[in-house]
Parts: structure tokens; sequence; C-alpha cells
């Protein structure tokens, strides 16, 4: 997935909006920051959530992160491959690391384009 057709929030989670569909996953920098990432917490089908409601969280060997809903949505489809292999979220964050899919509520605000996630990213690299 490129990652400039995506959008970002500032708690390092991307989303990608496909009509009424969002795929949501953590960032590059994110997967990164974790390290080698050991267990992923994902809520149900048919759970909703408004943007920035803590949806789970994903565990590594350094730390444990919550993660946060960048869009509102009812839960769709959650990626079930995690639970056996974790690892796929630091091997493709992008891509077959994705956390869920959500039936899009209302239009996210806030969020960040590419330039303006990797200037986020910048800042706190210092």
């Amino acid at each position: 997935m490129n990652p400039q057709e995506l959008l970002y929030a500032k708690s390092h989670e991307w989303v990608k909006v496909d009509g009424d569909t969002a795929t949501v996953g953590i960032t590059d920098f994110a997967q990164q920051q974790l390290g080698d990432i050991t267990f992923v917490e994902l809520p149900d089908v048919g759970d909703t959530f408004d943007q920035g409601d803590e949806f789970g969280s994903v565990e590594s060997v350094k730390a444990a992160s919550e993660l946060y809903s960048p869009i509102c949505g009812e839960i769709v489809a959650v990626n079930d491959a995690l639970e056996d292999a974790p690892e796929k979220v630091n091997e493709d964050p992008l891509g077959e690391g994705w956390l869920l899919k959500l039936k899009v509520a209302q239009a996210p605000e806030g969020l960040l384009d590419y330039a303006a996630y990797q200037a986020l990213v910048e800042s706190e690299e210092h």
C-alpha cells in the first residue's frame, strides 16, 4: 500500500478509506518504536467506535500500547491472522499487518496527510 494514499492519526494509526469502508493499521514508525510485536488485541466484529476511542492494544518485547480508532464506524472485519502471527504487523504494517476494517459512520476529521505525518514523526524523533 502506498503510504502517500493514507491518512494518519497523531496516535500513529493509519486509515485508508475506500467508499464506505476504512482499513486501519499502525504506521511503520509505530511498529519500529514498539519493536518485535508479540500480541495484538482487537475488538469484535459489530463493535462500534467513535474517532479517538481505544479499540485494542499491541504488546511487544519492549512495551504495550493502546490502539485508537482514527475514524468513526462499525467493525466489519478484523485481521484474525494476527492472532497466530502478530509479527505481520512488524513485517508489513501497511499490508498484511492491517488491524481492522470499519463501515464508515462519518468522515474523519483532523487526520494528517503523508507530509504532515512525516513532519510529526520527525519532531518526535528529536
